[in-house]
């Protein structure tokens, strides 16, 4: 995967994240204390800390689930695995990744897993 694409899939990745969190700390003000205490830091910078037991707490499940897959995603990229199917080991198409830049499987493998949850 070229890298020029690679960058952008990472700054993606990394805005959703603060996307997160900052609705997070809009939303509650237990997280909003958390946040405020700390030392300044970027937003992306906070979400990889150890995450605090009242951030958890204060996170939905889906939004969880969601930075787990961000930082999944991003660690991929760092070991130059991104973009490729975790099932099948395929390429991802590129139209995937930028709908969802936290995909883990092909199109055929999300389907045919999704399929099999029901």
């Amino acid at each position: 995967m070229e890298q020029k694409f690679l960058d952008k899939m990472n700054k993606s990745l990394l805005d959703l994240k603060k996307e997160i969190i900052s609705n997070l700390i809009i939303n509650n003000k237990d997280f909003k204390e958390i946040v405020e205490g700390m030392d300044p830091k970027d937003l992306a910078d906070v979400a990889s800390d150890d995450i605090d037991r009242k951030m958890i707490e204060a996170l939905g499940s889906q939004d969880l689930k969601r930075l787990k897959l961000i930082d999944s995603a991003l660690t991929r990229i760092q070991q130059g695995k991104y973009g490729l199917c975790m099932k099948c080991g395929k390429k991802i198409p590129k139209d995937r990744l930028e709908a969802i830049p936290y995909a883990l499987m092909c199109i055929d493998c999300k389907t045919a897993d999704e399929r099999r949850n029901r």
